[in-house]
């Protein structure tokens, strides 16, 4: 059995509930019509995508940041 490094300085614990906190719990989920698919198809044929899921994740995060990066709340 191999013995596993200890990293100085890190917490075992801490290193635990921070992936607990990226673990994907919630489910979303999405209908395209027909050109709407035959688009997402060559795009992803095009640029060799081969994970839509993490494909739409990027997208939809990269907008919804942008957007409330954009439109913060201000004090005037």
């Amino acid at each position: 059995m191999a013995r596993q490094k200890k990293i100085p300085g890190v917490d075992p614990a801490y290193l635990e509930k921070q992936k607990q906190m990226l673990l994907r719990r919630n489910r979303f989920v999405l209908l395209f019509n027909d050109s709407e698919m035959a688009a997402i198809d060559e795009y992803c044929n095009r640029f060799k995508v081969h994970a839509k899921s993490s494909l739409f994740r990027e997208a939809i995060m990269s907008k919804i940041l942008t957007e409330l990066e954009e439109n913060h709340p201000t004090l005037f």
